[in-house]
């Protein structure tokens, strides 16, 4: 590898492109009516399921009494091949949202592993563990551990027996937009060559889906969201920050009895983040690492820490002789309260989900929020659809309820507990425990961040993690197989580069890609494009991630 200044820093958003809202905003609206529906969902994970149940359910309940809505056409269009194949998650569910949504069935008929019977908090140095007292946040009683991915096929299956129309290999990458109204999305193509042309026999054109009411349920990074709150010029006090995640499920002989989280090692002490171990049955257990994407060392790379971390006394003893299932990645929301987009409505369209950064740090929970911003999106729908009014003010309710809900109540009361670790490790410790024990009452004046990629980050001629891959340790490229990858290697490239990237960038995106999309050939950045799983690291801190066709990515079955 070409050598680079170990002293250079570097700012990520000067090598990133903006965003390309005037190819994400078709202004010249629907070119044909291709799928008219009455209101689709833009992405099948909790938030968007939950909210066309919910709808589901109103109207079906609206009918029953004589109120006469009518059939309603509900779609929900998902870009993974299969209902779940994208969807990751640690996952410790808090179940209220699914007795919300599903008051008829028993606690045995929830989609669960198991409830939380015990948990653990250590603090990590590279041999020893310490254990240390579990923050009030993180207290899981009443939870339950789960795949997400099973969670979601499952709502999948239930939204189905509601006449839900559900289109998975769907993505949209394109909002519809008609005298400044949102009137539904445009697909993705399929079948293109790598120079972008039809390929004959497989190519699908792209399709208008129309629809009186569209609901931005994309998760992290969602393109059409970022575009449409660029559009309508809509803030937040501070711009949202992200952590990266990386998990792995393993088969092992010596199981785990409880959900246990670890902070310290293998992160530097200028890095934001922990890791996670949970049962998910007699000898399968999940483990992962989420690192904020703040962090300062521009070569750390959070698919190595975590291979290092598995080799720690804690860890390894349960990994000896066990086998590798899956592996997969995914992006956070970190903002809490006061990255939350002052307006998640407008004329013909709702925000839902980590779409808009419904995700609480400090209790690393995010799906119930999920879930419920969905039902609460569903409410305000029927109620407009009722009235014949689905303008920004016949939407206005979704904001306000939003506001007014127990998620917003729940991530105000820990607003600054993840920006307080902006100024280092021991004294955002401190401060994070005192907003916690006064429920956010003590420092609780707005903390102002910068976005990820505006931190300035520094280059180092090695960050410190091994590169050994003896033991349960597995490379970027052995990972990308385990996720389940389903990308045609001939398909066009979905990631936008900067200009001027030399050596020293090319190494932060190397090391920054969990998948190995990236890599410095020492004459130039090779981009694998296949290899990608979504994540939207990329998107955060490097090239843009686009839209790419129908069932490209990974294919996840129970991460």
């Amino acid at each position: 590898m070409t050598n680079f200044d170990s002293h250079e820093q570097l700012n990520p958003a000067e090598f990133q492109k903006g965003l390309p809202t005037d190819t994400l905003i078709l202004r010249e609206g629907p070119q044909s009516d291709d799928t008219p529906l009455d209101v689709v969902f833009v992405g099948a994970g909790p938030a968007g399921l939950a909210g066309a149940i919910e709808l589901a359910r109103l109207i079906k309940q609206d009918n029953m009494e004589g109120g006469g809505i009518g059939q309603i056409e509900i779609g929900v269009l998902e870009k993974a091949g299969e209902l779940g194949g994208h969807s990751l998650s640690g996952a410790v569910i808090n179940p209220k949202c699914f007795f919300d949504l599903f008051p008829d069935l028993e606690l045995g008929d929830m989609p669960f592993r198991a409830p939380v019977t015990g948990e653990s908090f250590h603090f990590l140095t590279e041999n020893r563990s310490v254990r240390i007292p579990l923050p009030p946040t993180m207290d899981n009683r009443g939870n339950y551990v789960a795949s997400i991915c099973e969670v979601v096929r499952w709502m999948g299956e239930k939204a189905e027996q509601l006449g839900i129309s559900i289109f998975p290999g769907f993505p949209a990458d394109g909002l519809l937009v008609q005298d400044q109204k949102v009137v539904g999305v445009r697909t993705t193509p399929s079948g293109l060559g790598s120079d972008g042309m039809p390929v004959e026999g497989s190519h699908v054109p792209p399709m208008d889906i129309t629809a009186k009411v569209t609901v931005l349920a994309e998760g992290t990074r969602g393109p059409l969201t970022q575009a449409f709150l660029d559009w309508q010029n809509i803030t937040s006090p501070n711009p949202q920050i992200y952590a990266l995640g990386v998990k792995e499920l393993w088969e092992v002989k010596t199981p785990i009895k409880r959900v246990v989280h670890t902070m310290g090692w293998p992160l530097p002490r200028d890095a934001f983040g922990g890791s996670f171990i949970y049962p998910m049955d007699d000898n399968i257990i999940a483990l992962g690492l989420v690192v904020g994407l703040d962090y300062k060392n521009a070569t750390f790379d959070v698919h190595e820490a975590l291979q290092r971390m598995k080799m720690h006394p804690i860890i390894e003893p349960h990994l000896r002789k066990g086998e590798l299932l899956e592996w997969g990645a995914k992006t956070i929301p970190e903002g809490g309260y006061y990255s939350i987009p002052d307006r998640l409505h407008g004329e013909g369209v709702c925000l839902v989900g980590d779409a808009v950064g419904f995700v609480d740090v400090p209790s690393l929970k995010g799906i119930h929020y999920a879930m419920y911003s969905g039902i609460l999106a569903a409410r305000s729908i029927f109620q407009g659809l009722k009235a014949g009014d689905v303008s920004r003010e016949g939407l206005a309710s979704y904001t306000k309820a939003i506001q007014s809900s127990f998620i917003m109540k729940d991530l105000k009361e820990t607003r600054n507990v993840r920006l307080a670790f902006k100024n280092g490790f021991w004294s955002g410790g401190l401060k994070a425990g005192l907003m916690s024990l006064t429920k956010g009452r003590l420092l609780g004046e707005k903390i102002s961040v910068v976005e990820d990629a505006a931190e300035q980050k520094w280059l180092a001629d090695d960050e410190g993690v091994e590169k050994d891959l003896s033991g349960p340790k597995v490379t970027k490229v052995d990972a990308v197989y385990r996720s389940g990858n389903q990308t045609r290697d001939d398909i066009p490239s979905h990631l936008l580069l900067g200009d001027d990237i030399d050596a020293g960038v090319s190494r932060f995106y190397e090391a920054m890609c969990p998948a190995g999309v990236y890599e410095w050939d020492g004459q130039g950045l090779r981009v694998n494009a296949p290899n990608c799983v979504d994540c939207k690291a990329t998107d955060i801190l490097g090239p843009r991630w686009q839209v790419r066709e129908g069932g490209s990515g990974p294919s996840y079955r129970r991460m």
